[in-house]
This record gives C-alpha cells, structure tokens and sequence, in this order.
C-alpha cells in the first residue's frame, strides 16, 4: 500500500486562518440550538448507543424523554440555570497496566454536548494544523499512521515519542476557556461549556468536584483536546518540526537520538510551562521509529523500503481477547462464540489493513482455529463420545480411535485427527471470518 506523504509546509498557511467568518458574530447559540442540529445531534447520541449516565435514562429513553421535557429544558438553557449531570465514572483497565478514567454523562448532556461539538467544529476546524490527525473530520489514524511512516522513509528514523500523564484529567479549565474563547464570542456557549467541565464527578455515589480535566468519554471532550494541544502544534511548527499528533498522541522524528533529546526536553519545558501538562515520563523516549509503537503499528525496513506492521502490544491484546471467546469453559453454542469472535475479526482486520505483514492475518487464524479445536474437544466428553464424534465429522472409523484418547485439549487440537475433523474449511463452513481471507479483501478494495 502506497503511502501517503508527509504535509507540505506550503500547506500550512490557508489551514491557520485565524478569524473564521462566522466565529465573532455572537450566533454560536442559535447554531448550536436550531433544530436542524439538534435532530443531528440526536441521531448521532442514538447511534453510538452506550451506556447510561449518572441518572439512569437509557439512549432508548431520550426521544421520549424529549418530547415531554424539552421546552423546559431549552427555556432553562436559555434562561443559564441548565446544570448538567455530574458525568459516571468508570475505570476500563489499560493494556500495559492502570486504569483509564471515563466520564459517562447523561443522555442528555451527551446530546447538548454532541450539539454544541457540530456547531464548533466548523469554527476551529481552518484553524487546526495538518499535522493533527485525531477526531477531526476527514482525518483518520490511518493518515497518521501514513505520514509517519514517509518522515521515516526520508530519513526521520528517531522518534521522540511523548506521552502526556493523564491528559485528560489534567486539563487546566483556564487555560482552555481561553483558547475556546479565542474564536467563540457568544458569551452563552462559553458558559455553558465551563459548566461541563465544572459538573462535577459521580464516584460510588458521592459527588466529587472537578476543578481540572475534561472528562473522556463525552462528545465534547476531542474537540476541547485538540483545542487545547493546537498551542503544541503552533510550537512544533514554529521550530520547523516534522511531526504527528493524534489526540493526546504525539510523534516528533529526527535524525539522530542527540537531537530527539534536545527536543524532549524542550518540548517537556513548553508543554509543562506554557500548558501546565506533564509528561510521563516511563512512557516518553527517544528510540529508534521501530522500536516504538504508533496508533498500534510500528515500522520496519524491507527492500529499501519502510513498512507498516501490527505492533507486538496490539496483537497480544487481540490474543487475550480472542482468548477470552474461545476459552474451554465458555458456555454458549458454537454458532454464539463464531457471532462474537466474527465482531472482534471484522473490526481488527478494517483497522489492521494497513500492515504490510500478511503472514501476520495467517498465523492469527492458525491459532485461533486451534483454540476452537480444544473448546470443542474439551465439549465432548471422553471415549465414545468423541470417537462418535470424529466420525461423524468424516474421519475414518480406525483413525478415530487414535484420536478418541489424549492428553491435554491443547496438545489434542494439533492432532492430525483432530484437525482432520475440525479443519480451517470446517470452521469456515460454520461460520467463521477467516482474518487472512479479510485482510486480502480490504488490501484489494
């Protein structure tokens, strides 16, 4: 797959327009507001589904709840004594440890907030660099990932790779309203999204202050990310930087590891002082752009050529997930654990598509069979059951007895017995997304 340079510099100029032609006019309320946005909004609440906040109403209640509620919702909006909902936390653990702190809010919040991210969007969207890749329309990791792979292609083979400490739930309030600020005029909105931040946070029942941070989890929360971290791009761009930022994610490559420190700490000082964030500091490095993983890939040369592979940390997660659906003791029918596995394939080949590392897709499948095969054997249970079995899938009645005995259900799924009865085509005629098969549609589309 061929891939898609790095921006030009050229570029940069008409992408930073500064006043945006309806930014100053004091309308963001009513555009924020008209119906036309609100039902886009609520389409879009409907949509993404999950789970509910801190009061209980469902997404599948919202519409109702609407019709009974909504023009005293809108009156106290616009009379400012709307308050919204301290947002639910919820901890999901991270794959290399620690736990990531979410914020679910309300339904209802989740539309105003939806609302008012489409109404803003536009204002800041010229304003954003080409280098940011992340929760912007249009742009995708997939970019990202593409122009990181050509600055190393050029050259750029030393990545400072920094992580910023909690990003999320250190956001100074301050210091964002005044960026929000630099571009919405109306006086209303900037309120009402102050009060988002401040709405505080539902912890096992207790109501807890937010005086820092932007919850993540809600609608709103990327596009106050990428407000905020514009001033780091500006940065980066003024110091003629080549880099890539996806969110809270951000890549700078060099040519030598002397020069990435130079910039670690330079960028650390700006992004500490100007910003009031920390770096993590276990997290960030300079190493070489193979070494380091980027939205899931990391980089390898072949041919002359730099490619894209699935990073290490990526596919053992997959592993563990696939793991967890294929284990000895899941309960459901075969037809329910293929459902489930096919939503996990389907998903991770579309985003994995751009490895240049088929081989990859192939032993994933080989392996995932395999597991199949001792959920399956430990199902049946010991002598004739599984010798009946066995024939019944085609094997020869003598060859059958040779495999109705063994020792582990893992040792027993690699048996040619075994796998004679419950081959790769078995489970493809059940049912099953054959990874390698996905990749190589998608790599074709």
């Amino acid at each position: 797959m061929k891939p898609v340079g790095a921006p030009n510099r050229a570029e940069l100029s008409p992408a930073r327009d500064e006043t945006p032609s309806n930014a100053g006019d004091g309308s963001a309320w009513e555009q924020v507001f008209n119906r036309s946005n609100l039902f886009s909004a609520l389409d879009r609440v409907e949509k993404n589904a999950g789970a509910p906040g801190s009061d209980g109403l469902r997404v599948d209640e919202l519409r109702s709840h609407l019709k009974d509620h909504w023009l005293v919702i809108r009156a106290s909006l616009d009379a400012e004594t709307y308050r919204p909902m301290p947002v639910r936390r919820v901890e999901i653990p991270k794959p290399d440890g620690g736990v990531r702190l979410l914020g679910i809010p309300s339904v209802l919040d989740r539309l105003i907030q939806q609302a008012l991210a489409q109404a803003l969007t536009p204002l800041f969207e010229p304003r954003f660099s080409v280098y940011s890749y992340g929760f912007r329309p249009g742009r995708s990791a997939h970019q990202a990932v593409a122009a990181a792979q050509a600055y190393v292609q050029d050259g750029y083979d030393w990545v400072v790779d920094i992580d910023l400490e909690k990003f999320f739930d250190r956001v100074n309030h301050d210091m964002l309203m005044a960026r929000v600020a630099r571009v919405v005029k109306d006086k209303r909105v900037l309120r009402l999204i102050r009060r988002y931040l401040e709405s505080g946070v539902l912890v096992n029942g207790v109501v807890h202050d937010t005086d820092e941070g932007t919850p993540q989890g809600g609608p709103l929360s990327p596009l106050l990310a990428n407000i905020l971290l514009d001033d780091l791009d500006r940065e980066l761009e003024r110091r003629g930087h080549r880099f890539v930022r996806y969110a809270d994610d951000c890549n700078i490559y060099v040519q030598s590891p002397r020069a990435g420190e130079r910039v670690l700490a330079s960028v650390r000082q700006f992004l500490e002082q100007e910003l009031k964030l920390k770096v993590n500091e276990k997290k960030s490095a300079v190493a070489k752009a193979g070494q380091r993983k980027f939205l899931g890939f990391s980089f390898f040369r072949r041919d002359g050529a730099v490619r894209v592979r699935v990073a290490p940390q990526a596919l053992d997660r997959m592993r563990e997930k696939l793991r967890h659906l294929t284990r000895r003791t899941r309960h459901g029918t075969l037809d329910e654990i293929l459902e489930r596995i096919n939503r996990q394939v389907m998903g991770w080949a579309g985003y994995f598509r751009l490895a240049d590392t088929p081989s990859t897709f192939q032993t994933l499948d080989e392996w995932l069979c395999r597991r199949l095969r001792q959920l399956i054997w430990k199902r049946w249970k010991r002598g004739k059951t599984r010798w009946r079995e066995l024939v019944k899938l085609g094997v020869p009645p003598d060859k059958a007895g040779l495999g109705a005995v063994g020792t582990s259900p893992w040792r027993m799924a690699k048996s040619p017995v075994v796998n004679m009865a419950l081959s790769n085509t078995y489970f493809r005629r059940q049912g099953l997304v054959s990874l390698a098969e996905r990749y190589r549609q998608l790599r074709r589309t």
